[in-house]
């Protein structure tokens, strides 16, 4: 099994990546504009390289008119959260979930609209995402090396809803 296989079998979401192709391919035929999500973080610390750059493969094999990001925020009384409590699931730091958006956004090639709403990143939305994408690996790299990570992670802290 594929690690995004992995990676989607982890979260339930009944299908896997050749499904998304498949299925991805079906609406370009039909002229169906469509969009697709990455979800930083949900990986954990030990598949987070695997699930950035293997993602980013699947994403940009598809023609998506956008692609979105959002980071991963473990609300009380889902199991994922449950599962960190117990151990069973090693969540992202700040720092740790930029990085591996850094590594999402490095290995994307499909061009498209890029919208995130990660807790630094607003404003790295925007259209023409390959013509930008070296300006949104350098704002997250100065994020990474310079941001206040303790305050990104309140405000993630401090999220009620998604």
């Amino acid at each position: 099994m594929a690690f995004s296989d992995w990676g989607i079998d982890r979260i339930n979401k009944g299908y896997h990546a050749a499904d998304i192709l498949e299925q991805c391919l079906k609406l370009e035929e039909a002229g169906i504009d469509y969009w697709m999500t990455f979800l930083n973080g949900v990986a954990g610390r030990s598949h987070s390289h695997e699930h950035a750059v293997n993602s980013a493969k699947i994403f940009s094999q598809c023609k998506p008119m956008l692609v979105g990001t959002g980071g991963l925020t473990l609300f009380p009384g889902t199991p994922l959260l449950e599962e960190a409590q117990r151990g069973e699931f090693d969540p992202l730091s700040e720092k740790e979930m930029l990085e591996e958006l850094k590594t999402f956004v490095e290995n994307l090639t499909c061009d498209c609209s890029f919208i995130t709403h990660h807790t630094v990143a607003a404003n790295l939305t925007g259209p023409a995402f390959l013509r930008r994408k070296d300006r949104i690996v350098a704002a997250l790299d100065h994020a990474i090396g310079s941001g206040d990570m303790d305050r990104l992670a309140a405000v993630r802290r401090n999220k009620r809803t998604l």
